[in-house]
């Protein structure tokens, strides 16, 4: 495999963001917010979202991290850095995307500089920002 800077990295999806994941997550985090577990709540709010949960943005994340690791292997992961726009709600089809920006060399890792993000259909960008990965052995790089 050969990778270029304006390579796309193969995207993730995420079918249906999911509340139950959300409950447990808030659980894990002893987070009390209830915009993550009682849609009631959001409901109430002057946001406009409906009665549909809001969730955590590690979650929102992951679907980012997933992606990458998918693309570049478990441990690829070297730095990420990210801005969360909108808010993904639960129910909501999302798709995590991005393209090389830079390929450089430090310390004898090649790496991949990485412009990411997390679109929904119609909201667009939910999340976005920028991830450097260790470019796997076996990958030639171009230019």
């Amino acid at each position: 495999m050969t990778l270029a800077v304006g390579d796309r990295i193969p995207e993730w999806e995420m079918a249906s963001v999911s509340s139950d994941r959300m409950r447990t997550m808030a659980a894990l985090l002893r987070d009390p917010n209830p915009l993550h577990w009682d849609r009631d709540a959001v409901d109430a709010l002057p946001l406009g979202l409906g009665k549909r949960t809001i969730n955590q943005g590690p979650l929102g994340l992951s679907y980012l991290i997933n992606m990458l690791q998918a693309w570049g292997g478990p441990e690829c992961l070297r730095r990420i850095m990210m801005r969360f726009p909108q808010v993904v709600l639960d129910g909501e089809r999302v798709v995590a995307r991005g393209e090389i920006s830079a390929l450089r060399e430090e310390h004898g890792i090649q790496l991949a500089d990485c412009s990411v993000r997390l679109e929904h259909d119609d909201r667009g960008v939910l999340l976005e920002g920028t991830a450097t990965i260790i470019v796997p052995e076996h990958v030639i790089l171009v230019g």
